[in-house]
C-alpha cells in the first residue's frame, strides 16, 4: 500500500510535522484496508507500519481503540440483532437462538464459509418495530416465527 502523506491530508499538511503527518493517515488507512477485506490482516498492518515507519505496536494500538475495525475475517453478511429493552421484552432472545442455531455459531462468530457474521447490538433504534435485526444496512422489524425463517432465507440466498 503506498500513501503520499501530502496528497491525502492537503494543505494542512504545511503545518504539521511528518510523524503526525505519517499518524495522521492512519483511520483512512484502516478504512481503505478493510474495505478491501472487511477486515484488518496482520499482514496488511504490517505493510503499513513498514510504509509509514510507524512502531506496529503503535498501529494496532490505534487500531484496537476504534470498535469500527476487525482484526478477524467478517462475513459478507452482517446480522445485528437488537437486544434492547424493547426487543428484549418481545421476543429478540428467540430469534437470536433460531439464527445461532441454524448456522451453528455463536454472537461474535462468523460462519466458516464466511456468508455471515452474527452480533448483537443494544439498540437499532426502531423500538416500535421491536424485535429488530439489520441484515447489513436493511433493517427487519417486528421479527416473528415466520419472519425469522425469511431471515434466514436471505441470509443462506447469497
Amino acid at each position: 500500500m503506498s500513501l503520499k502523506t501530502d496528497e491525502i491530508i492537503g494543505h494542512v499538511g504545511g503545518v504539521l510535522e511528518e510523524g503526525q503527518k505519517k499518524r495522521g493517515i492512519l483511520i483512512h488507512a484502516f478504512q481503505k484496508i478493510q474495505e478491501e477485506h472487511n477486515y484488518l490482516p496482520e499482514e496488511e498492518l504490517r505493510n503499513l507500519s513498514k510504509n509509514l515507519e510507524i512502531p506496529l505496536a503503535d498501529v494496532y494500538s490505534t487500531a484496537t481503540f476504534y470498535k469500527q475495525f476487525y482484526f478477524t475475517p467478517r462475513g459478507r453478511k452482517i446480522i445485528r440483532v437488537c437486544t434492547g429493552t424493547a426487543c428484549h421484552v418481545r421476543g429478540a432472545s428467540k430469534v437470536l437462538n433460531k439464527i445461532k442455531d441454524e448456522f451453528n455459531i455463536e454472537e461474535g462468530e462468523t460462519t466458516p464459509d464466511l456468508a455471515m457474521t452474527l452480533e448483537t447490538v443494544g439498540c437499532i433504534g426502531c423500538c416500535g418495530l421491536a424485535p429488530v435485526a439489520t441484515i447489513n444496512e436493511d433493517i427487519v422489524g417486528e421479527i416473528d416465527a415466520k419472519k425469522v425463517e425469511e431471515v434466514i432465507e436471505v441470509i443462506k440466498g447469497e
